[in-house]
């Protein structure tokens, strides 16, 4: 066989056996592989770079006529739609039955199940063809978002598809960590697609799963669901007046007595309240803001990344923030009503954090460079809010 000379003369290659699928399922599977290795090696919108790849693909082999060549084209024209040319491609005369069973699926049942914590939430929906023979099996397409990072880290097609859906009712049901409901599908459209919009804009995709492979069949299948009725509602930074109510009910709490917060002396004032400070900015800092989604993961971004790229402690404050941060998370599990495993779980983590802590802030490894600039003033005695200062500063440093 020749080797291939064009992108799309490898992709006729690859797609050689198509006409010898046994059903619908398993051509939408090949072609969604196929599509993936575009996927994976783009630049920037990786949905858009599959979509004109499908379209330059429809306009290179307009002229095949191989029986394999007419079904990949309408393979991919069904699987990416709004793709240029894809709505013109006509049928071939050697195409296998199941081919008009391409994309001709139902919806069976959405599902979404996740951590208690609300780190990440995974939505599971089915889909059943309308031949099943020609078609192929009920299948299931799960999505998962990771809430702390801000996109849909992974997306897997499969099957059976009731077989995935009793494997994880069954695997929530023996886990009070874990929960598991039937989703609106509305709900389950908008929430996938809007964190698969920004996941589609990464420069470096996650390193594990099946993201880039069955990106291009799960977006099919979820195109499928009824559209949102409403945009989704992005949840707001709390204003000054509510951050003030929020510390007051936080020191007046059971939790913070626990930790000896209540009664901190004058001196220790000011690092208490930077300290609570830095939890709220951080919170501020996911793309759905809430002081009170804690859990371990979010403790260790907090505690060992983020705030040693974004302030500047001294040392009462090094010594003050791990006591904030153990009580603030069990203050966050209770109002949250989590189960006391969870709450547990947070505080131990956390207490293993902090040697950890304690050596980054001593390192000062993962200071951004300009936290590492006003650490260095703090250092030589300069107020980095005094203009003249920092002039005086900068100009006896000017050689260095």
């Amino acid at each position: 066989m020749a080797t291939p000379t064009t992108p799309y003369d490898a992709v006729l290659q690859a797609a050689r056996d198509v006409t010898k699928l046994d059903c619908a399922l398993d051509a939408e599977m090949l072609a969604t592989a196929l599509l993936g290795s575009v996927y994976a090696v783009a630049e920037d919108d990786r949905a858009e770079a599959v979509r004109e790849f499908v379209a330059e693909f429809l306009t290179a082999t307009s002229r095949r006529r191989t029986a394999a060549a007419t079904t990949i084209r309408e393979v991919f024209a069904r699987l990416v739609p709004e793709a240029s040319g894809a709505a013109g491609v006509k049928r071939g005369a050697q195409a296998p039955a199941w081919v008009g069973e391409i994309g001709r699926v139902q919806v069976t049942g959405c599902y979404a199940y996740g951590d208690v914590y609300g780190d990440q939430t995974s939505y599971l929906a089915t889909f059943a063809y309308d031949d099943h023979e020609a078609g192929g099996p009920e299948h299931a397409v799960v999505a998962l978002v990771d809430h702390n990072i801000g996109i849909t880290k992974d997306v897997f097609v499969g099957g059976p598809a009731a077989g995935i859906v009793e494997r994880v009712r069954e695997m929530c049901a023996g886990d009070e960590l874990t929960w598991f409901r039937e989703e609106d599908p509305r709900r389950l459209r908008a929430e996938v697609a809007r964190h698969l919009r920004i996941t589609d804009g990464l420069s470096n995709l996650p390193d594990e799963g099946s993201l880039a492979t069955d990106r291009a069949l799960a977006g099919a299948r979820l195109a499928l669901l009824p559209a949102p009725t409403l945009a989704p509602v992005s949840a707001e930074p709390l204003s000054s007046d509510e951050r003030t109510l929020l510390v007051r009910r936080f020191l007046d709490s059971s939790e913070a007595a626990r930790f000896g917060l209540t009664h901190v002396s004058e001196a220790e004032l000011p690092s208490l309240h930077f300290c609570i400070s830095l939890v709220l900015d951080h919170a501020v800092s996911f793309a759905e803001p809430d002081p009170m989604r804690w859990s371990p993961a979010v403790a260790s971004l907090f505690l060992l990344d983020w705030v040693h790229r974004r302030a500047v402690l001294d040392m009462d404050d090094a010594a003050m923030l791990p006591r904030v941060t153990r009580a603030w998370a069990a203050y966050a599990c209770r109002q949250r009503g989590l189960p006391p495993t969870a709450q547990s779980q947070t505080d131990t983590a956390i207490e293993e954090m902090i040697p950890e802590f304690v050596r980054l802030y001593t390192t000062g490894e993962r200071r951004s460079p300009a936290t590492a600039a006003v650490a260095q003033l703090i250092a030589d005695g300069v107020d980095p809010s005094d203009p003249d200062a920092l002039d005086r500063w900068i100009e006896a440093h000017r050689d260095q």
